[in-house]
């Protein structure tokens, strides 16, 4: 039986929750298909996630950067991109996968950039065996009553508070 996983809140965490469900499938022999929008490619989870066995990483050959500095040109392009991403993914997860890793899922429905009721059919149509993990700040409604599992990171303190910059391997 394949549940839906939603890792949400202002905290750090969602992103590393998801990898750990990623590994965890693939080092059981599974299947995973790893999602991530509105991320560069660039972190450095997603070398060590190619690496093994069973995973395929899906992102976006465009980079844009964080949403509230696009313009609406890149607005546009970046829904088409998404869009066709998340579509891509999901016809992976369909094909045959245990595990789909939506990262940043949430936000990109938030913005308008992949279109929530497409991803809310599929959740409620998915591959009976399918595990789901779904991340982002600020769920909707709609998207927690389909969640089977749903984790909320709280931040209670964080280095950045204190103009402490990302740091490579930790937080990217």
């Amino acid at each position: 039986m394949g549940l839906i996983h939603l890792y949400c809140g202002d905290g750090k965490g969602k992103t590393t929750a998801s990898i750990g469900l990623a590994v965890r499938c693939a080092g059981a022999g599974g299947r995973v298909i790893f999602t991530q929008f509105f991320k560069d490619g660039s972190s450095s989870e997603l070398r060590i996630l190619e690496a093994l066995p069973g995973v395929r990483v899906l992102i976006c050959p465009r980079k844009y950067g964080f949403f509230k500095r696009m313009s609406e040109e890149q607005k546009a392009a970046a829904r088409e991109d998404f869009t066709a991403l998340l579509r891509a993914a999901l016809s992976a997860a369909r094909e045959g996968a245990e595990l789909l890793v939506l990262d940043e899922a949430v936000s990109a429905c938030n913005h308008g950039v992949i279109p929530e009721a497409e991803l809310l059919d599929f959740l409620r149509q998915k591959p009976e065996g399918l595990e789901v993990a779904v991340t982002g700040r600020n769920p909707s409604e709609a998207l927690m009553a389909e969640a089977d599992y749903i984790t909320e990171m709280v931040k209670r303190r964080h280095p950045f508070d204190r103009g402490v910059a990302a740091r490579r391997g930790v937080e990217f």
